[in-house]
């Protein structure tokens, strides 16, 4: 595969799992953000101010959670890529394995109660960890590519390079890194609209589409780099 049609494969894969599993987290979970920590706090603060204690707790915990899934892939990637092996195939190795155990709680975690339980709370800790994952591996392994997670700063610069094409000052890198914002954009807007009508159908089974995008992106690494 030409490497322009895979940064684009990346980015628009990526940008939709983001997208899908943030709202999937947000419908499913009182308001849940797994990938946005900003949201979090804010939704913290209004239920504080308002006296509405319930799920407060599980957002605070996302933010701990969210953490740990950055440093355990950091830590990861640096001790792979200090024995030459596939980085980036390890780390979404790993948001495999914290979707699936997002997953996993939340089935057993049905039908869910006005407050959350234990396995609902431990649904929410596993879909914040592994989007940390996911942001440590755009920032880390993935850095070429425009953020997939947080899509304030794409928005804002495909804004910026936008009003530069149609002022006729645009160059190359200008056309380019609107391509290169364009495609999570995309992909994390056509995400979240699906994520949440595949919850309200199957209910927390629909993560197996973000699973099933992060198998298709694991083998299309390679097992191990060349020597």
């Amino acid at each position: 595969m030409h490497l322009a049609q895979r940064s684009r494969l990346q980015g628009i894969s990526l940008g939709f799992l983001a997208g899908y599993v943030d709202t999937l987290g947000f419908v499913a979970l009182f308001g849940l953000f797994t990938a946005h920590v900003t949201g979090n706090f804010v939704l913290i603060g209004a239920a504080l101010a308002n006296a509405t204690h319930a799920s407060i707790a599980l957002k605070l915990l996302a933010f701990p959670a969210f953490i740990v899934g950055v440093a355990v892939t950091r830590l990861l990637s640096v001790a792979v890529e200090r024995r030459g092996g596939p980085a980036l195939r390890l780390a979404l190795l790993l948001e495999l394995a914290l979707l699936l155990g997002f997953m996993v709680s939340g089935v057993l975690a049905e039908p869910l109660a006005a407050e959350p339980g234990a396995l609902a709370m431990a649904a929410g800790l596993f879909g914040a960890a592994a989007m940390g994952a996911h942001s440590a591996i755009s920032r880390l392994l993935l850095a070429h590519l425009a953020p997939t997670s947080m899509m304030t700063g794409n928005v804002t610069q495909l804004v910026i390079d936008t009003v530069d094409v149609l002022r006729g000052a645009a160059d190359g890198a200008t056309r380019e890194r609107c391509v290169k914002c364009f495609w999570p954009l995309l992909g994390f807007a056509v995400g979240a609209i699906l994520a949440a009508f595949a919850y309200l159908a199957v209910g927390f089974a629909a993560l197996a589409v973000p699973l099933a995008i992060l198998l298709v992106l694991i083998a299309l690494e390679p097992a191990r780099l060349p020597a």
